[in-house]
């Protein structure tokens, strides 16, 4: 039994003649009665009563017609969701995001940008730590990440730079120069840091050293912290101070402040990591999105990352 003997049956029952079956199918009459035969000889039993002005359904006829319309409507189902799937418009995508670049607006706008086109796909979150989500990416349980540079073994894995961001300090809300328009990291000497450890975020970690050793002293490094965000945590809870990227701003953590550094500071960079051979439709076209996206906001502020 193939399919277009069902489509042929199925419209042989519901016009109930045979000619205009033929001229809704666009075929001959002789053809389709053949067809119509071939099947009912298959099943072994007639499934239409011949009549003067047309057919009836025989019982078994009339049984075929419902089974026959669920067979073909669960195909039309599965070929419109592997055509949907083909184009990107369904399916799963685990994004990953390390430490606090979801607070960067850019990175909202893709997210925002992406679910608004492709609504049919499902964006499974996951924050972590660049390192961690490296590995994820490897092992395939995460398709694209938001990471800090740099990801490691790039063998298999691609990368779009998206976003430099200025960093700034936090201090606790009642630092005597919380409420300074900017300050120099040199009056900081003095102050307990607490940064990343080393292993999760190199470039951030040894950016802030390279800052405060160009300002003429080698900074005190207090506790680390295992994200950006407990960073600030543990700032607002007096353990120190820190310089975080400028969008942590964003979250709306309580008991902080955050200042501009005088005179030249340092950027952040966020990049979109994903594997090198990914062929899923879905994270291509997240990929290109994100790209589009972050050469517009370049384009529309001078540099990335402002806001």
């Amino acid at each position: 039994m193939e399919l277009r003997h069902l489509r042929y049956f199925v419209a042989v029952a519901e016009e109930l003649h045979f000619r205009r079956a033929a001229e809704r199918l666009g075929i001959q009459q002789p053809p389709l009665s053949q067809q119509i035969q071939q099947l009912e000889r298959e099943l072994g039993t007639p499934l239409f009563r011949r009549l003067t002005r047309g057919v009836e359904l025989t019982e078994a006829g009339a049984y075929l017609l419902d089974e026959a319309r669920k067979i073909i409507d669960q195909v039309e189902r599965a070929k419109a969701g592997v055509e949907s799937r083909a184009r990107g418009d369904t399916g799963i995508i685990h994004l990953g995001f390390a430490g606090a670049t979801l607070s960067q607006p850019v990175i909202l706008k893709i997210i925002q940008a992406y679910r608004a086109r492709y609504p049919g796909v499902v964006l499974s979150p996951e924050q972590s730590n660049t390192p961690r989500l490296a590995t994820g990416l490897r092992s395939n349980e995460v398709d694209v990440a938001f990471v800090r540079p740099p990801v490691g073994n790039m063998d298999e894995l691609a990368v779009e730079p998206l976003v430099e961001e200025p960093m700034v300090i936090v201090l606790p809300a009642s630092h005597p120069r919380a409420g300074d328009s900017a300050i120099p990291i040199a009056a900081l000497a003095d102050e307990a840091f607490i940064l990343l450890p080393r292993a999760i975020g190199v470039i951030l970690h040894d950016a802030v050293i390279d800052l405060c050793r160009a300002a003429g002293f080698n900074p005190k490094l207090g506790q680390e912290a295992p994200q950006i965000l407990a960073i600030v945590h543990m700032v607002a809870a007096g353990f120190g101070v820190s310089i975080v990227p400028q969008s942590v701003k964003q979250t709306g953590a309580a008991g902080v402040a955050f200042v501009p550094i005088e005179g030249e500071g340092i950027m952040a960079p966020i990049w979109l990591a994903y594997r090198r051979r990914d062929h899923s439709t879905a994270v291509r076209n997240f990929v290109a999105m994100a790209r589009q996206i972050a050469k517009s906001a370049v384009a529309g502020d001078g540099k990335s990352g402002a806001g």
